[in-house]
């Protein structure tokens, strides 16, 4: 996938916790094709940043978080694909629900993982975020 960017995109990504471990999706289509990422997406216009965490994961995942804050950022630049994105990364405790495949355009499944141990290959800004060392269980 190529894109046309002429200025870095705003993503928003979610680590969301439940029982000691995160939740990680598979890409389908896009950018990184079957690659494993958090859910999230792209910020809005004119939207605050933890309505659109919380928004992105209603509309992926069909879940409810709470306890969302900031964690982290990484600047995500994939030359190749003409893909450069400043993504903002919150962390947040599962509330409520089972997640499910709600846009099966973008995503193959869901699951729950260990931090230690979570799926490969990982998106770029996923792998970036863990390459800073970032742990949303010691924070």
């Amino acid at each position: 996938m190529n894109t046309t960017q002429t200025r870095p995109g705003v993503g928003v990504g979610v680590c969301v916790r439940k029982d000691g471990k995160v939740l990680m999706g598979k890409r389908k289509g896009g950018l990184m094709p079957g690659t494993w990422a958090f859910p999230g997406g792209k910020l809005d216009m004119n939207e605050e940043l933890e309505a659109c965490a919380a928004r992105e994961i209603r509309e992926e995942t069909g879940i409810e978080i709470e306890n969302i804050r900031f964690a982290a950022f990484t600047n995500d630049i994939a030359k190749e694909a003409g893909m450069h994105y400043l993504t903002l990364f919150y962390v947040a405790d599962w509330k409520a629900g089972e997640p499910q495949v709600l846009e099966p355009d973008k995503c193959e499944e869901w699951k729950w993982s260990n931090w230690n141990e979570l799926p490969q290959p990982l998106f770029i800004s996923t792998r970036n975020l863990i390459d800073s060392g970032y742990n949303p269980f010691k924070i």
